[in-house]
């Protein structure tokens, strides 16, 4: 297949290698054991942390001893979304990819370019021999997917050098100095169930097919969420009718917008039709909001099995009302940088986690540690004062730019060296582990770039192939002009 003559052929085949191995977020033992046994087959000194990080040391070239040791980072999980349709089973299958054009994609899956592009970049620097460099340490991290966990594990040891180069962004050409912090709340709300009364009419309503994406990345460009539009056609529904639900499920991931969403639910069988018009004319509203971003948007209502049981009806109505008034989308832009998201909220899951809680999972991103607390805690109130019980975990820190830095300023340097063009300086409203290594390692001198990609936390995932053989290019150069110790 065509695939196999993308070039850097070094860089693509390492990640084509890798994507076969199984590294969803929090099942990263092989891809973390493989990446050990490849560091010490090079005769590299190689460190495994007890969570599974892994650290590489690569010596420096002949006559660059002298510059500073730079650490080339990437995450080695993946996060693990499919189409309904498509069966594929991450814990043990392997991503299958084809070239689409200009792109490299998967079949139905994530791709995870993110950030397995990064995590193939340092390991074709490891294994090339007649590359010129300074000291190199490659770190590879587990579960920044799902919390950061990896790198909030890590040993300040670990962190031995005075550079760090993530490889962990998504636009060729833009140089990232600076990122968001971040939380999450989980409301759950406990419920007893009731029994569905005699001469109901059951009912399944779908939402499918939205854009979806990435929490931070996507946050300002007017998605729709798929559980905000379930909630809030249930509501009209439960309004105006008799109403009971029996079930409800919608998104999977806290760092993806939901592209999927769906509910069983009971209303008197004489209303039928009635809701019927109701929800015609719900989506057609919906499609006409958002007739620029979700053109692929898909409404689906029909009749299903009768159940014998519903959520308590005053535990429904709270959950609904709770979710329809809980803040969703863009909470502030920055006053420094133009054009970037400071604060944002993300309305991510509802899903059952057992027999009688519904769990609803938010995130918060704020590239302020003031403003992602209060935007957490608004949230919290919300659905504290709707009954839930909230539990709030998995802070992380922001990374704030700094415009003085030297290895910036030589990324600049060689990027306009290459291809006659300037960089673009910018900061991302998304979770690097870049906040969390200033805090272990406040010396550390930090940027991050890499090849375009779009689609990213989604099936739509793809990675744009042109792109990645600049982004090698500018990495190569600009290890071979690390600043002087």
């Amino acid at each position: 297949m065509e695939k196999i003559h993308l070039q850097p052929e070094s860089l693509f085949g390492y990640f084509l290698k890798i994507s076969e191995i199984p590294r969803g977020s929090k099942n990263e033992a092989q891809i973390s054991a493989y990446l050990q046994n490849f560091g010490k087959e090079l005769g590299y000194e190689t460190i495994a942390d007890e969570v599974g990080n892994v650290l590489i040391k690569k010596p420096a070239s002949p006559g660059f001893e002298n510059r500073k040791t730079i650490i080339l980072q990437g995450h080695m999980d993946m996060v693990c979304d499919k189409r309904p349709d498509v069966q594929h089973d991450f814990t043990k299958d392997p991503i299958t990819t084809w070239v689409d054009g200009e792109w490299l994609k998967a079949q139905g899956t994530t791709l995870g370019a993110d950030n397995g592009i990064g995590v193939a970049a340092a390991m074709a620097i490891l294994a090339d021999r007649n590359l010129q460099h300074g000291p190199i340490n490659c770190l590879f991290t587990i579960d920044e997917e799902t919390g950061l966990t990896g790198a909030e594990a890590l040993a300040p040891e670990l962190l031995q050098g005075d550079i760090l180069v993530n490889l962990d962004s998504e636009d060729e050409g833009e140089m990232f100095i600076g990122c968001a912090g971040g939380v999450c709340n989980y409301a759950e709300f406990k419920h007893m169930w009731t029994s569905v009364g005699g001469n109901m009419f059951f009912m399944k309503v779908d939402i499918n097919a939205l854009t979806g994406g990435h929490s931070g990345d996507d946050i300002n460009k007017n998605r729709a969420n798929a559980n905000k539009l379930l909630c809030r056609f249930l509501a009209r529904v439960a309004a105006k009718y008799e109403f009971y639900l029996c079930d409800i499920t919608g998104g999977s991931l806290h760092n993806a917008i939901p592209r999927d969403a769906s509910a069983v639910f009971a209303i008197p069988a004489a209303e039928k039709e009635n809701v019927r018009v109701d929800f015609n004319i719900f989506a057609a509203e919906v499609q006409d909001e958002y007739s620029v971003t979700e053109p692929t948007m898909r409404f689906t209502l029909q009749s299903t099995d009768p159940v014998a049981r519903a959520i308590d009806p005053k535990v429904t109505d709270k959950l609904l009302r709770a979710v329809c008034a809980v803040f969703n989308g863009v909470f502030a832009m920055s006053q420094d940088v133009p054009g970037l998201v400071e604060t944002s909220s993300n309305l991510a899951s509802i899903k059952r986690v057992s027999d009688s809680v519904i769990m609803v999972t938010t995130s918060q991103r704020s590239s302020i540690e003031s403003a992602r607390d209060f935007v957490s805690d608004s949230v919290r109130a919300a659905f504290e004062l709707a009954g839930a019980k909230v539990t709030t975990k998995g802070k992380y820190p922001g990374w704030k730019p700094n415009m003085k830095s030297a290895i910036l300023k030589v990324a600049c340097e060689t990027y306009k060296q290459l291809f006659g063009e300037e960089a673009k300086i910018k900061a991302i409203h998304a979770g690097l582990e870049c906040g969390l290594f200033l805090e272990k390692a406040p010396h550390l001198d930090m940027i991050s770039f890499g090849p375009t990609m779009r689609g990213v936390h989604s099936p739509d995932e793809r990675l744009h192939i042109a792109s990645t053989e600049r982004w090698w290019r500018h990495l190569l150069l600009l290890l071979e002009n690390a600043p002087a110790k």
